[in-house]
């Protein structure tokens, strides 16, 4: 029996294989559906910051410092339990009820201080049916959230992403102040209109970039990032990469992507680079901690525990939906 048949087929002369950092459970901190080469059919516009063929990896300047307060905004959402409408007319509607919540850490870096500043918790009937109303259960009200076609049971989940983003910006809006810097765990979508502003994308789904400028990207240090390109997907947007400190091995180890609103100015689009570069990696989170190190941001870590806890029980919320539905 040789070496290949005791220990499985060899890699490829050249290839390098890597354990991801992350939990299993959580899936994997790149999630390109063809691995790290499969492509995005966004249009980029490479050469915002630097031409194209000049891109090199980036620090951030001396003078740039972080700002003295920095807000971290995040939701979670759980389905609550999955119904169905039996309309008048004998027809029917899938629908779910789904509990939602969102919360702000208030980061202040002169004191060296995190508090939870605000949180919210809002549960929906998410469904097509034309006559479904409110549920009351016990002292739970679910709104009904009406959605538009047909409402087939797989796009149901997706309809609470909207009211849940909304709730995001009204929590955050609620204590900002002159001068803080307000980070969005993940895409920015809808709230690109908000100042200071930047969406925080730790697992990468798509590959965006050109072979020779990924090349750059997984090549970063830690506390490096790649120059300031803009997309031209639906939403649109600036965007660069960083690599946070504490990484494990491996190309998109401690890789995240980060974003800003359109609206902007190249240059302010950059400033918001520089700025994140000094600030994102004080909150990068430790293996022995987290496994979703060091992507998972420690106040974001602590406040989904806490918001999850807000849901309330979910298998009480569960009984008194059923009760609910039978009186």
């Amino acid at each position: 029996m040789n070496a290949s048949d005791r220990h499985g087929t060899p890699p490829r002369p050249g290839t390098r294989l890597f354990v991801d950092a992350w939990d299993p459970a959580y899936g994997a901190s790149f999630e390109a559906a063809g691995g790290p080469a499969a492509p995005s059919s966004a249009q980029v516009q490479a050469d915002v910051e630097l031409p194209a063929d000049e891109w090199r990896p980036l620090t951030a300047p001396e003078t740039v410092a972080p700002p003295d307060v920095v807000l971290l905004v995040d939701g979670v959402r759980r389905i609550d339990a999955s119904v169905w409408t039996e309309e008048p007319d004998g027809t029917s509607f899938a629908g779910l009820a789904a509990s939602y919540a969102a919360g702000v850490v208030r980061c202040d870096l002169g004191r060296g201080a995190a508090e939870l500043a605000g949180a919210e918790v809002e549960r929906g009937l998410f469904t097509a049916s034309p006559s479904a109303r409110d549920v009351v259960a016990g002292q739970i009200r679910y709104a009904v959230h009406r959605l538009s076609g047909t409402g087939e049971p797989s796009k149901l989940p997706a309809a609470v992403q909207g009211p849940l983003t909304a709730l995001e910006v009204k929590v955050s809006g609620a204590v900002r102040d002159d001068g803080d810097l307000l980070v969005v765990d993940g895409p920015l979508r809808s709230r690109r209109q908000l100042p200071r502003t930047i969406g925080y994308i730790k697992t990468q789904h798509s590959q965006y970039l050109e072979a020779r400028h990924t090349a750059l990207v997984t090549g970063l240090r830690p506390r490096e990032r790649s120059p300031v390109f803009r997309l031209g997907t639906a939403w649109g947007g600036y965007s660069w990469y960083l690599r946070l400190p504490g990484a494990g091995r491996g190309p998109w180890a401690g890789i995240v992507r980060v974003e800003c609103s359109a609206d902007l100015a190249e240059q302010q689009a950059i400033e918001l680079a520089d700025l994140s570069l000094v600030t994102l990696p004080r909150f990068a989170s430790t293996a022995y901690k987290d496994p979703r190190a060091p992507q998972n941001l420690i106040p974001i870590a602590g406040l989904e525990r806490r918001l999850r806890a807000r849901l309330g029980d979910g298998r009480l919320l569960h009984r008194a939906l059923t009760l609910a539905t039978l009186s």
